[in-house]
């Protein structure tokens, strides 16, 4: 089937919030028909705020039909793109332009995700003659069993909850110094924390700060998520950040943390929980393995060989 569809960037301040909802509801269509998000939570909301994402719409008889959002270089990191074209409107060359697109604005070294990798996804970058560059495994574990082991938390240390904005600067100092390397997690800012403690998912009581004891420096924490049901699916929580001050690594807290962040999920009756490590992070890997969690599936990054 032949389609007569043009491909525009669009900046961040010229996005509506019509064209917002009607690039979300792409994404929720996609998901749907999927059974996994095509894009990550960081691309979603770039679509409604004001940022430095470039943003690409494909557009069929004045209908939005597909997006692709590319987030520029930083220091050390590629430029990183994603993109959806909506089910009613694939097998038209959409994701192929949206994808050629993303990838030649972004520049050299320039990488866009498959989330779930799917057949689909495969095949284009087989054609496009694109290589994996970063591979991101999801891992879940169900809440019911195996058992959780129960939580020691080691001499020296006070474990508690979140109590608000006192905790933010050093929420950020040890998020920022655990995740310098990472391409989305560092380099936060108060924006960042402020943004996700606007969600409807967020709750304070699934937030697990470790301190060293009788003192408030921050020595790791653990942000708990609950996703709402979707796509078929029954909510399901998310070990979302796990983060280590690289001072403080080696005492074991990495382990204490998760466990309380998983006790707490199976206290809101959820039936399991997910998480996201990168693919050859083997010491995260074989962590998340002893704790119950085996492999789901995997994002895949490709760029141009």
């Amino acid at each position: 089937m032949t389609s007569q569809f043009d491909v525009a960037r669009i900046d961040s301040a010229a996005i509506t919030t019509e064209i917002s909802e009607e690039i979300r509801a792409i994404v929720t269509h996609a998901t749907e028909h999927d059974g996994t998000a095509p894009l990550s939570e960081q691309a979603v909301k770039a679509v409604s705020s004001d940022s430095d994402v470039r943003h690409l719409v494909a557009v069929d008889g004045g209908r939005i039909v597909g997006y692709a959002g590319t987030t520029p270089r930083t220091p050390g990191n590629p430029p990183m793109s994603e993109a959806v074209v909506d089910p009613e409107f694939r097998r038209r060359g959409i994701g192929r332009t949206l994808v050629e697109r993303a990838l030649t604005d972004g520049g050299e070294g320039a990488r866009i995700w498959a989330h779930g990798n799917l057949d689909a996804a495969r095949a284009l970058a087989a054609a496009l003659e694109l290589s994996i560059a970063r591979e991101l495994l999801q891992m879940r574990r169900s809440l019911a069993g195996p058992e959780l082991p129960d939580v020691v938390v080691p001499q020296g240390i006070t474990l508690r909850t979140y109590r608000g904005h006192q905790d933010d600067d050093e929420l950020l100092r040890v998020n920022n110094a655990a995740f310098a390397w990472h391409p989305e997690q560092g380099g936060w800012t108060e924006k960042d924390i402020a943004e996700r403690r606007a969600e409807e998912w967020f709750d304070p009581a699934g937030v697990f700060l470790a301190f060293e004891e009788g003192t408030d420096t921050l020595l790791g924490f653990h942000w708990t998520k609950v996703h709402a049901a979707e796509a078929g699916e029954d909510e399901i929580g998310e070990v979302y950040i796990v983060g280590i001050d690289p001072e403080a690594q080696g005492r074991g807290l990495g382990r204490v943390l998760t466990l309380a962040g998983l006790h707490y999920l199976r206290g809101r009756a959820l039936g399991s929980a997910l998480l996201y490590v990168e693919a050859d992070n083997t010491a995260a890997t074989h962590t998340y393995s002893r704790l119950g969690f085996t492999s789901f599936h995997v994002d895949s990054a490709y760029s141009r060989s």
